[in-house]
């Protein structure tokens, strides 16, 4: 017979596993061994691409769970080294270089930059930053036009099928799919006893309240989520740590919560 997974866990990544300062997540790891003893997984669930994502799976140990990508817009294997196919990306570009030039001069995506570009907007080392241009799914960027145009710019990418999504640093555009979109697979081929996703951007909501309990990570860089459904009833918390020093003591705290 078949035993349950008992637990099934979705984190972001920056601000979140890992500091927003220097991007390390060993705070985490009292909270990510007892995972591992309980057979619990661990879902990673980023903005970030295949081969970021892939080096930090390794660096954590992680490599046998599955990982969201590029806010949803793509999937990662276990094991698998990278995403291969970049015909995805090149599409979206296509479209992107197809809406009204008055508009499309004021975004600057990743693919616009150069490496160097890309680690002084990022702050990631230049090796970091040549990771987070290696895109299959989607492409980040900043605007830096008036809110007037920005929404002419996110209406004219709406008619060529392409969907936007507003993180803490970069407007991201992709063909739609989000990191709730991939959870719910997840979930459907995993079958948890129970399922928590934490979070601390706008981009995370749909993920937090589509988990049986969702965990608000506190972030002093940015201003708070608003209160999201589940709140009330106590199935969303938020914490007073930030970054994995909130993530150890949310996750511990729901283990022991749920018995396991």
């Amino acid at each position: 017979m078949k035993i349950q997974m008992p637990l099934l866990v979705f984190t972001d990544l920056d601000g979140t596993l890992l500091c927003h300062e220097n991007y390390r997540w060993d705070a985490a790891s009292p909270a990510l061994e007892r995972l591992r003893e309980i057979g619990a997984g661990v879902v990673m669930a980023s903005s970030k691409t295949a081969p970021e994502i892939c080096a930090l799976r390794d660096d954590i140990g992680l490599q046998q769970w599955r990982a969201i990508v590029e806010n949803g817009a793509g999937l990662l294997d276990p094991y698998a080294p990278d995403a291969k196919d970049r015909s995805v990306y090149t599409k979206l570009r296509a479209k992107l270089d197809k809406v009204p030039a008055r508009l499309r001069e004021n975004f600057r995506g990743f693919g616009d930059l150069d490496v160097a570009q890309v680690s002084d907007l990022t702050g990631l080392s230049l090796s970091a930053a040549a990771l987070a241009k290696d895109r299959a799914f989607s492409e980040p960027g900043v605007w830096s036009g008036s809110p007037q145009m920005k929404t002419e710019f996110m209406d004219a990418l709406t008619t060529q099928g392409m969907s936007t999504l507003e993180g803490g640093r970069f407007l991201t555009l992709s063909f739609g799919t989000t990191k709730a979109d991939q959870m719910a697979q997840i979930v459907q081929d995993y079958a948890p006893r129970h399922t928590i996703a934490l979070g601390d951007a706008p981009n995370d909501i749909e993920m937090l309240e589509a988990a049986d309990f969702g965990v608000i990570i506190a972030n002093p860089h940015r201003d708070p989520l608003p209160v999201l459904n589940g709140e009330k009833s106590g199935t969303i918390i938020r914490t007073t740590q930030a970054g994995p020093e909130g993530w150890n003591a949310a996750i511990l705290a729901h283990l022991t919560r749920l018995d396991l």
